[in-house]
């Protein structure tokens, strides 16, 4: 016969069995001490060390406060100078732009790994292949020695970047394999990734690859090619006024709209030279910061949420 304190000690833990650990009940917003139906932001700008127009303008808008997150494409040309600034600002939020493709038609990049190494990455010419539709499929072990060459590179660099993403999210929607092969290396550089539950519906992989301890934010909002230019501040403003609760990044392309830019990118609009320029205007207005204030918006880094991720 079970005497009523052991009865009352077994309906206890039963109940205590029952309900969820408080640290995985609280959202990523609560777990970085702000109230339920906070709405927090990144602004993200992507591509830096691509040219020196993009380098410049990002750099400006940090500066000046609006901008406060930024990653870093290694392979680039210009990546010397960003890593530069990088080493001489530690407090920076800078990420690693992961690269494999260079898409663009007359300016081009290739691999931080020996090409002998990465040989699927590479078309004959040893640049990485504009797209990957038309080319054979990429050797995933090759993926990993190229994004280890571009962690390492960094580093060496003085960088010390804050999280990694992926250029043209080819690590992210190309299937389980290759986002494993970055969430390994992620890991193994005890670094956050970006990605978002936004994303699970389509590619259901990215769920089920993930760990309890991997930071996930809750939405992203990017403009695509369907806006026109004349359309491009309501397009923000909306999505700032609609935001949800939780932690949102803004991913977006600044740069200054030179001859520099204009050449690099000259063969098709989109995300080209006049598009970056109009990201940067709208992201260091008086219009954006006018609009953080009256919805209550608050600005966060990856900086902040690294300091979540428990030690591995």
């Amino acid at each position: 016969m079970i005497s009523p304190f052991s009865l009352r000690v077994l309906l206890l833990g039963f109940v205590l069995s029952t309900v969820p650990p408080a640290s995985s009940a609280q959202t990523l917003a609560q777990r970085l001490g702000y109230p339920p139906g906070t709405r927090l932001i990144i602004v993200h700008a992507d591509d830096l060390g691509e040219t020196h127009a993009v380098n410049a303008a990002a750099v400006n808008a940090i500066e000046r406060g609006t901008i406060n997150s930024a990653s870093m494409m290694v392979p680039c040309p210009w990546f010397p100078e960003i890593a530069d600034y990088g080493k001489s600002h530690p407090d920076a939020d800078f990420g690693l732009h992961l690269t494999l493709t260079s898409e663009r038609v007359y300016y081009r990049w290739s691999p931080v790994a020996p090409a002998d190494k990465v040989p699927s990455l590479v078309d004959k010419n040893g640049y990485f292949h504009h797209d990957w539709d038309h080319s054979k499929p990429v050797n995933a072990k090759e993926v990993e020695i190229e994004l280890r060459a571009q962690v390492e590179r960094a580093l060496g660099m003085g960088v010390r970047p804050t999280h990694l993403d992926s250029h043209q999210y080819r690590l992210i929607m190309s299937g389980k394999e290759l986002f494993e092969v970055m969430l390994r290396v992620a890991h193994e550089y005890k670094l956050p990734i970006f990605v978002t539950r936004d994303w699970f519906a389509d590619y259901p992989y990215l769920e089920k690859s993930l760990g309890p301890d991997d930071i996930v934010l809750d939405h992203t909002v990017t403009i695509e090619p369907t806006v026109p230019p004349e359309k491009w501040a309501e397009f923000y403003i909306t999505a700032l006024k609609n935001l949800k609760p939780g932690v949102t990044e803004f991913v977006i392309h600044p740069g200054f709209d030179d001859e520099e830019l204009r050449a690099a990118t000259k063969e098709r609009s989109t995300w080209g030279s006049a598009w970056r320029q109009r990201d940067y205007d709208f992201f260091t207005s008086d219009q954006f910061r006018q609009i953080l204030d009256q919805q209550k918006i608050k600005l966060i880094t990856w900086r902040d949420l690294g300091r979540l991720a428990p030690p591995k």
